[in-house]
């Protein structure tokens, strides 16, 4: 008899509102672990909102999270990333005024450049360092919003292949992208969303280009 492994992380239909504005609506999934889902969507579809909320930086109103059984509904920040979750935002998310080993906090995991400051790096070195960081820490999941935008096509493949060892070592990964191709050939499963809400739902190589224009447009192009 086939056993099935339950997901490593369960979402059920949370709700989260900036204001008056309803940011996101009964959006659901499942990450099973050595899995990796892409959360596509054109600007302001509420991509980054299920990322935010899952990390604890935005209170839900309703709905659940949970990381291998556990709930993680309504907990502070630091005590769900104690419990395996890494959120890698937008916007590179390093302390710019500290130097790399700083930022990595382990002097022997840096080249010569370790004592430089964080800030005096190029983009994608950024990006680099905040997943170097994240990837440090044994996390359970990953959580990479954007994390190749802006950087070099050369640095996009170093990203896409270190999300891909962790991984292959177990580590369940989301993407999240406003560009799709490259989401995709990397992703089990896909998400779109529009408004906040699912608008498709699927095995990543089922979103063709057709059903992919309809619901991203131009954000088809990259």
């Amino acid at each position: 008899m086939t056993v099935i492994a339950p997901p490593l992380l369960t979402v059920r239909d949370p709700t989260v509102r900036y204001g008056t504005a309803q940011a996101l609506l009964d959006v659901s999934f499942e990450a099973p672990r050595n899995s990796a889902l892409a959360v596509l969507g054109p600007n302001g579809a509420g991509k980054s909102t299920p990322a935010r909320a899952l990390s604890g930086l935005v209170p839900t109103a309703a709905g659940s999270f949970a990381l291998d059984g556990r709930d993680l509904t309504g907990r502070p920040p630091d005590s769900i990333r104690r419990a395996g979750p890494v959120h890698l935002p937008e916007g590179r998310g390093v302390f710019p005024t500290l130097t790399v080993l700083e930022n990595l906090r382990m002097a022997t995991a840096c080249d010569r450049r370790g004592r430089q400051a964080a800030g005096t790096l190029s983009g994608g070195e950024q990006q680099m360092l905040s997943l170097a960081r994240a990837l440090m820490v044994d996390p359970r999941l990953v959580v990479a919003d954007e994390l190749p935008l802006g950087v070099a096509p050369k640095m996009v493949d170093v990203v896409f292949e270190s999300l891909r060892r962790a991984r292959s070592a177990g580590v369940a990964v989301i993407v999240i992208e406003q560009f799709a191709s490259r989401a995709l050939d990397f992703a089990d499963h896909c998400l779109v969303l529009r408004r906040g809400r699912i608008a498709w739902a699927g095995d990543a190589a089922l979103a063709g280009p057709e059903l992919l224009r309809r619901h991203l447009g131009e954000a088809t192009a990259a």
